[in-house]
């Protein structure tokens, strides 16, 4: 089996087309890391959304224990990976580290393989449902219900928009979305946590008023309680999702048996990857519930539809913008699902790199 020869790490930083806010955080910037793990004469690429000092772990901590080993044993490399940040603390940068370079390991397997990933993985269909996501608390409400309503107008049957940043206007923005979308598209909201809990119970209540079908973290992920008290109060026609910042299988199975959430949400940029999202999809299955992935559409596609429980990928408005402009290959939209190009092995991605060279943090190797 080929050996790794080498394994790389470089960041970039793209800026926003417009300022950007959700319920607590504001950016104007988006830095993504991207690995490329050579072996055998193809070259994985993996990635995540993270600080620059995530490349640096990589290329310093996890690059010297991966290179040189058997491309295919990408359990043996998650786990050796694992244990290399063992007193660096695992969650956060670590996290994100190891995700990135799972991710590249994986797409470096496929492509030795010359299969999708998809396919190296099992298929379980051949699209997976997308939401449009974005819906900033820095829009106005033209360009909200101009954003979101060209997603339904693409074919998309859910749309996401952000709360909380202003907790009083918050249901005229909602009722203004609703308005754009008109009826029989799925509305969701998510707060960031951004709501102290009977303040969430209440807005919950209207916001069910404009067929609000999805309340995501509508307190703090870390507060099982508060999200539990949350689910029990909004009853059935709103299901509480969370789970985007688990970056080990440990957070999920908290989240699950605390019964906090209807729907666990699960990122393969922050969770470890390829490995780490096929475990949080095994805890949903045992616990039958659905899995939502966070963000990453261009690397979700795949694993939408190599995994049943898998309800939908969020078709991010930064993370989409930003993969077209650094990768070609990036799965198209139709008719509101992603469609992985079956032509195309591992993820079907490829650096552009004239294109990516303009984004690049000057000073890396």
């Amino acid at each position: 089996m080929p050996p790794i020869d080498s394994l790389r790490a470089a960041t970039y930083v793209i800026p926003t087309d417009a300022p950007e806010s959700d319920g607590t955080f504001e950016w104007d910037r988006t830095t993504a890391v991207v690995v490329e793990a050579a072996a055998g004469g193809a070259c994985g690429l993996g990635y995540t959304y993270a600080d620059g000092a995530t490349a640096a772990l990589i290329r310093e901590s996890l690059a010297p224990i991966v290179t040189g080993q058997d491309a295919f044993d990408t359990a043996a490399l998650y786990a050796r990976m694992v244990g290399r940040v063992r007193n660096l603390g695992r969650a956060g940068v670590a996290a994100m580290a190891i995700s990135a370079v799972d991710v590249a390991l994986w797409d470096l397997k496929a492509r030795l393989l010359q299969a999708p990933l998809a396919a190296l993985l099992g298929r379980a269909r051949h699209a997976v449902t997308a939401y449009g996501s974005g819906g900033f608390t820095s829009y106005g409400i033209d360009r909200l219900q101009q954003q979101l309503g060209g997603w339904v107008a693409a074919g998309m049957r859910s749309v996401k928009m952000k709360v909380g940043r202003e907790p009083a206007a918050d249901p005229d923005r909602v009722r203004a979305a609703r308005a754009a979308i008109g009826e029989g598209v799925e509305l969701l909201v998510d707060a960031n946590g951004a709501y102290a809990r009977k303040q969430a119970v209440a807005l919950a209540g209207r916001f069910a008023q404009a067929g609000v079908t999805w309340f995501e973290e509508p307190v703090s992920s870390d507060d099982l309680d508060g999200l539990r008290l949350v689910r029990d109060a909004v009853g059935g026609s709103m299901e509480v999702a969370a789970g985007e910042y688990g970056y080990e299988p440990f957070y999920f199975r908290r989240m699950l048996a605390a019964g906090a959430v209807d729907v666990l949400q699960a990122d393969a940029t922050r969770c470890g990857g390829v490995t780490g999202f096929v475990s949080a999809h095994a805890l949903v299955d045992a616990h039958g519930l659905p899995l939502s992935a966070h963000c990453a559409p261009a690397l979700h596609a795949h694993l939408g539809c190599a995994l049943p429980r898998v309800r939908h990928v969020e078709y991010f408005h930064d993370h989409q913008r930003i993969e077209t402009l650094l990768f070609d290959g990036v799965p198209a939209v139709e008719d509101g699902r992603l469609v992985p190009d079956p032509a195309r092995p591992g993820l079907g991605l490829t650096l552009k790199r004239q294109d990516a060279a303009r984004f690049a943090v000057e000073g890396e190797p």
